[in-house]
């Protein structure tokens, strides 16, 4: 067994417990709303506040991450981190009113705000340059694994457990994989040796930076939206929209994260193969995203059957993580990791607000405009499908990089 593989297996699976299980909790809400609009009695856009709680928590705490993240390094973030997590389950799962289920969710956010960074960071430690977009994407495999749970297997657990048992049971495992981190080899130099203050002031050129402003509408408007919709509103869509009963909007939405699973993987074995042929990554991102916007337009006009178009669309979205090393590239390897957390800052922050506001606009085009819920839906889409339209126009405007 090479150097290579025994390392692999010692860190790997590690971090990608923990992204796995942060992104079923990212999920998880669109297959049990149904449950919390009844048993809470809430609105749409109640729903929406509550659920998107968690990319507040997540994306608020982006920024210190990355400053926590260089000076301790990642498996103590993390396995701290998964413990403020497991503690948001536990109120999620004990919470009898709005506010206690929006603070344990945005508990959960926080908690799980570093799953995926961590991993790069410690990735970026311990192996060579060449091994990394292979090592992100088994990364981002775990997370579509973790999508995948949170559909037709929590909907078939519900009978069970309910929703209250199933947070229970993610808040044991999220203590489990906290201790597993905790098992893990510190990398030596790990610590960042620029102070706080210097930290600090790298941020500023991060944000002033035009290649920064390139990435950052589409991540807020377009990544962000999709992840509001992936996470809660797909499953009501399909209810109110289609019909649809809620096993069968799960399975479709399991057929989405399956869909963005065959998205991660190829982006882990074919995208160094179709770079050294001409398809550069940056190419694989805007065609990844002009197709999203297309598919997104045809689930608006209904030119075909759920189970094809939203599938489709989690395919397209899963090219949209190729962003990262792309706006990296831009930057010095030393602001690598603060970079990283600066975009997830906008795409999460984006995931709130849109999240929320979804919900919002269908009760207003329902209870001030008259629609129905479903001609609600399809104008909400509508809408948001004109603003990321609009951030993608912008993303195709070339950027002249600056040597560094």
């Amino acid at each position: 067994m090479t150097d290579y593989v025994r390392l692999w297996f010692r860190l790997v699976p590690a971090y990608a417990a923990g992204y796995f299980l942060s992104y079923g909790l990212r999920s998880v809400n669109a297959v049990i709303a149904p449950e919390l609009m009844q048993e809470l009695n809430i609105s749409a856009a109640g729903l929406g506040l509550l659920t998107s709680a968690y990319f507040l928590g997540f994306g608020l705490f982006q920024l210190p991450l990355g400053l926590l993240l260089d000076r301790f390094g990642p498996r103590r973030v993390e396995a701290a981190l998964l413990l403020v997590a497991a503690s948001g389950c536990t109120l999620f799962a004990l919470g009898t009113h709005l506010q206690a289920l929006a603070l344990g969710r945005a508990l959960i956010g926080l908690g799980v705000s570093a799953c995926l960074m961590a991993s790069f960071k410690a990735f970026s430690q311990w192996f060579p340059i060449d091994r990394l977009p292979a090592l992100t994407a088994t990364i981002m495999v775990a997370g579509g694994l973790g999508a995948l749970s949170a559909s037709v297997p929590v909907e078939a657990a519900l009978p069970l457990l309910g929703w209250r048992g199933v947070f229970f049971l993610v808040a044991a495992l999220l203590v489990l994989a906290s201790g597993f981190l905790m098992t893990m080899p510190d990398h030596q130099g790990a610590a960042h040796r620029e102070s706080f203050g210097q930290q600090v002031r790298t941020l500023g050129s991060i944000y002033s930076n035009r290649h920064f402003w390139r990435f950052a509408p589409q991540g807020c408007v377009t990544v962000g939206g999709f992840m509001a919709i992936q996470g809660l509103w797909a499953v009501p869509w399909l209810m109110d929209v289609h019909g649809a009963t809620r096993s069968e909007a799960a399975n479709v939405l399991f057929l989405m994260a399956l869909a963005m699973l065959a998205g991660f993987l190829f982006v882990a074995t074919c995208s160094g193969f179709l770079a050294r042929r001409g398809v550069s990554p940056m190419l694989l991102l805007t065609v990844g995203m002009g197709l999203a916007l297309v598919v997104e337009l045809a689930i608006l006009l209904d030119w075909a059957h759920p189970s094809w178009l939203w599938p489709l669309l989690g395919l397209s979205f899963s090219l949209g993580n190729i962003a990262y090393s792309q706006l990296t590239a831009a930057f010095p390897v030393a602001l690598s990791g603060r970079v990283n957390t600066a975009l997830n800052l906008v795409v999460f922050v984006g995931a709130f607000g849109l999240q929320w506001g979804i919900g919002a606009a269908v009760d207003a085009f329902v209870d001030a405009g008259g629609l129905t819920r479903a001609n609600a839906f399809r104008a909400t889409l509508g809408v948001l499908l004109v603003a990321q339209t609009l951030t993608f126009a912008w993303f195709l405007v070339p950027v002249k990089r600056a040597s560094h």
